[in-house]
């Protein structure tokens, strides 16, 4: 019987509990105001963060193929492979030097939208660093532009010299007085009407823009934090109230077990 009345007296009630918030309301009320105002400073001490992009269109040329449907010089994928193997460490360290940085204050991320070839450059940064991405991702499209340039103007250069021999090749033919003379001088056309055409379709890469900076802000808002410091404020502020009555409790089941003992 002792033991089901101890085991009754240990039981808490919701009434209880009730009873436990609304004599510690103080408690709870100065919990809250602290997580509260803590979320208020430190939404007042954030730096609204925008997001910058840069977009460079690969270098094109023709199909290479019958059933190649790949226009560009080099895929987009394969520029942010070299991108980010040869180019982003150098511009980083120089960017750093020149401005007596640790470390940059801000990301840049490399990739490429589904089904285009394009390559996009993003970084999250506040306005006041606004300069500095824009001195990173314009030193990362130069190296870039001036690599594809080389892609394309090699490529030119062999189309070229191909065309002089098939014309070459042309010249020979019509002087020719042979039998096969006259297949060979329509095929020397047709892969001089191809070689043309694979000409003109070759085209440089391009910047479309660097570092445009987004409308909207990007990162969590004020008005959400605020509104989880008010949850988080009255979660943690029962959560302390029922803390403080438990270690009341426990300190006041010592004080017995000790005055019991004395």
């Amino acid at each position: 019987m002792s033991d089901q009345r101890s085991y009754h007296d240990d039981e808490i009630s919701l009434v209880d509990l009730a009873a436990i918030l609304v004599r510690r309301w103080k408690a709870m009320a100065t919990i809250f105001a602290v997580v509260v105002l803590a979320a208020f400073a430190y939404v007042l001490t954030m730096t609204p963060s925008y997001s910058y992009v840069s977009v460079y269109e690969v270098a094109e040329q023709s199909p290479g193929r019958e059933g190649n449907t790949e226009r560009a010089l080099e895929s987009a994928n394969t520029v942010i492979a070299k991108a980010r193997s040869l180019y982003v460490s150098p511009a980083t360290r120089e960017l750093l030097e020149q401005n007596g940085l640790e470390s940059l204050p801000f990301s840049v991320e490399l990739s490429t939208p589904e089904d285009t070839q394009l390559m996009k450059i993003t970084s999250r940064a506040s306005e006041e660093t606004a300069p500095l991405v824009e001195d990173m991702h314009s030193a990362l499209l130069s190296s870039i532009e001036s690599d594809q340039k080389t892609l394309v103007d090699r490529q030119r250069s062999s189309l070229e010299n191909r065309l002089e021999s098939l014309q070459a090749l042309v010249a020979t033919a019509e002087q020719s007085t042979s039998p096969g003379a006259a297949d060979l001088l329509a095929n020397y056309t047709e892969q001089i009407a191809t070689t043309k055409d694979r000409l003109d379709l070759l085209k440089d890469g391009r910047v479309a823009q660097t570092a445009v900076q987004s409308l909207e802000k990007v990162g969590t808002s004020r008005t959400l934090i605020m509104a989880l410091a008010l949850v988080l404020g009255v979660m943690l502020s029962v959560m302390g109230v029922f803390l403080m009555q438990f270690a009341g409790l426990v300190c006041n089941s010592l004080k017995e077990q000790e005055a019991k003992s004395n």
